[in-house]
C-alpha cells in the first residue's frame, strides 16, 4: 500500500495489518505525524500533536504485538483525542487561555481506557472554549477549517476531530456530544458519529461544578465498524460516574452489520419548525427514502414541536451548567475567556432560580413528547444539519428565508436529542453541487444503539462515501 492508502486504510484495516506483522505501529505513527506536520497548518486540526508520546507508544505496541501480547483492535492503533479530554502528560487546554499550559497528571476515563486499550495517542485535537458552541474557533489558535472548502467551516464542538479524520490525520478520533458536536462536524465534513444513550460513555465528575446533563463522548471514524470499535472501548459501567448507565453495553462491532429489514422509520425533514436549505432537505430526504430499497418501511410524519420553546429549554440548562462548571473564571480571568463564552455565563449567572427550575420542568415535558412522537417507530430519520458547512465566522441569521439564532439555528435536529438523551448518529449521505457535504441523522430508542448502527452499516454499503476525499489530502 502507497502511503497515501495507509492513511486513509480503515481502522479495521490497520489493526488486521499489525496482527499480521505486515506494518508496525511505529511505521504508521510516523506516517502519521508527517501528514500533520505537512497538512494541519493549513485546517488547524490538532492544537498540541504529542509526537514524542505517541512514538513511545507505538515502540511499546510493537514490542507487545512482537511477543503475541496485543491488547486488542486498537492497540498500537493511532488516533486524536479532543481536547476536551484530560490526558496524562499531554497539554489539555479545552480549547482555552485559562488552561493554555496545562499538562494533567492524571487521564480522565475515556483516556484511562484508551491508554488500556493499547491506542496511540498522536494529539489532541481542536475545539471551541469548554466545547460552548458548534463552530471550531478559539483564543488559542486560527479558526478549524474545513478539509473540503478551507474558506469554510468544520462545525464543532469536535471540529479538529472530524477535520482530521476527512484529512487523513488520523484512524478514528474520540468526540463528545453536548449539543450536537460530534454530529455537526461529522456533517459539515463527511465522516460517521454516533452519540450515544446519555450515561453509555462515563464521564469524571470529580472536581466538577456541574453535573454535564446533555454532553456524552462518542467515537467518530471514517467508516461505521471503526466507529463501533472505538465506541466499544470508551462504552462501560464506571462507579466514578454515578449517572452512567448501570448494565454492560451491547456488543457493539457484532451489531455492525448491513440490515434495516423490516427496520420501521420515521421520516421528518423539519419536527415541525425548522428552517432548512432546499438542497440540504432533498439530498436527505432521497437518503431517507433508500432504505425503502433496503427493506425498511419508512413513512413521512408530521410533529408539532415548539422550536422557540425547546432552544430556550436547552440554553437555560446548558449555559445553567456552564455557570456551574465555569462561574468561577468570572471575577478573575474574564479577560481570558471568549466573548462568546463570556456572555453566555454572565446572562446565566444573572437568572433567577425559577428560570431554571421552569427549564427543568419543560425538559421532562420534552422528552415524553419526543417519547411519544417516537412511538411505533424503530428510528426517527432527519437531516442532521440545516445548511451545509458555511464561511468561517458567517453562521447563517437567516435559513430559506427565515431568521434563526446565528448560534443554534444551524443546528435545530441535534440538541432536541442531547435533552432526551436518545443516541443519534451522523452520516455522510451526499454533496452539494458545490461539493460540500450533507449528513443524515439516524435517531433511536434509548438504550438502542445497535439499531442505529445496524442502518447505518446498511446504509453506508449502499451509500459508501469513504474513497471520497478533500483535494488537500
Amino acid at each position: 500500500m502507497t502511503d497515501n492508502e495507509l492513511a486513509f486504510a480503515s481502522a479495521s484495516r490497520l489493526s488486521a495489518m499489525l496482527e499480521a506483522h505486515e506494518v508496525s505501529s511505529l511505521e504508521l505513527t510516523e506516517l502519521f505525524l508527517e501528514r500533520i506536520g505537512r497538512i494541519n497548518p493549513q485546517i488547524n486540526a490538532y492544537l498540541t500533536v504529542s509526537a514524542d508520546v505517541a512514538v513511545a507508544q507505538a515502540k511499546e505496541a510493537d514490542t507487545l504485538i512482537a511477543r503475541g501480547d496485543r491488547r486488542g483492535p486498537l492497540h498500537g492503533v493511532p488516533i486524536s483525542l479532543k481536547d476536551l479530554t484530560v490526558t496524562r502528560g499531554i497539554r489539555t487546554t479545552r480549547g482555552s487561555l485559562v488552561y493554555k499550559d496545562w499538562v494533567p497528571d492524571e487521564d480522565d476515563i475515556v483516556t484511562e481506557r484508551l491508554r488500556a486499550a493499547g491506542a496511540v495517542f498522536l494529539g489532541k485535537t481542536n475545539t471551541p472554549e469548554f466545547g460552548h458552541r458548534g463552530t471550531t474557533e478559539n483564543r488559542l489558535s486560527e479558526p478549524c477549517r474545513n478539509p473540503w472548502d478551507l474558506s469554510r467551516t468544520t462545525g464543532g464542538s469536535s471540529g479538529g476531530a472530524a477535520a482530521a479524520l476527512v484529512a487523513g490525520l488520523c484512524a478514528v478520533a474520540t468526540g463528545s456530544d453536548g449539543g450536537g458536536s460530534i454530529r455537526i462536524p461529522a456533517s459539515f465534513c463527511g465522516v460517521y458519529g454516533i452519540k450515544p444513550t446519555q450515561g453509555r460513555v462515563p464521564a469524571p465528575y470529580a472536581g466538577s461544578g456541574g453535573w454535564r446533563p446533555f454532553s456524552q463522548g462518542g467515537p467518530m471514524a471514517r467508516t461505521v465498524r471503526d466507529a463501533c470499535t472505538l465506541f466499544q472501548v470508551l462504552a462501560g459501567v464506571d462507579p466514578r460516574d454515578p449517572m452512567a448507565l448501570s448494565e454492560a453495553p451491547p456488543d457493539f462491532v457484532a451489531s455492525c452489520r448491513p440490515d434495516a429489514s423490516e427496520l420501521r422509520i420515521a421520516w421528518s425533514p423539519d419536527l415541525g419548525y425548522a428552517a432548512v436549505d432546499g438542497e440540504v432537505r432533498r439530498i436527505a430526504e432521497e437518503a431517507a427514502h433508500a432504505f425503502e430499497a433496503l427493506g425498511a418501511n419508512v413513512e413521512a410524519v408530521e410533529m408539532h414541536f415548539d422550536g422557540d420553546s425547546v432552544l430556550d429549554t436547552f440554553q437555560t440548562v446548558w449555559q445553567s451548567d456552564h455557570v456551574a462548571n465555569y462561574g468561577a473564571l468570572l471575577p478573575d480571568r474574564r479577560d481570558e475567556l471568549d466573548p462568546v463564552f463570556l456572555a453566555q455565563l454572565e446572562e446565566a449567572a444573572a437568572w433567577p432560580a425559577g428560570k431554571l427550575s421552569l427549564a427543568l420542568r419543560e425538559l421532562e415535558l420534552h422528552r415524553s413528547r419526543m417519547m411519544e412522537a417516537m412511538r411505533g417507530y424503530d428510528l426517527l430519520l432527519t437531516p442532521t444539519l440545516a445548511v451545509p458547512a458555511f464561511p468561517v465566522g458567517s453562521a447563517p441569521e437567516a435559513i430559506s428565508g427565515r431568521g434563526v439564532s446565528p448560534l443554534w439555528g444551524y443546528t435545530p435536529f441535534t440538541y432536541p436529542f442531547n435533552m432526551t438523551g436518545n443516541p443519534a448518529a451522523s452520516i455522510p449521505c451526499g454533496f452539494t453541487a458545490s461539493g460540500l457535504p450533507v449528513g443524515l441523522h439516524i435517531v433511536g430508542r434509548h438504550r438502542e444503539e445497535t439499531t442505529v448502527i445496524l442502518a447505518s452499516a446498511a446504509f453506508e454499503e449502499t451509500k459508501p462515501w469513504r474513497d471520497a476525499r478533500p483535494a488537500i489530502s
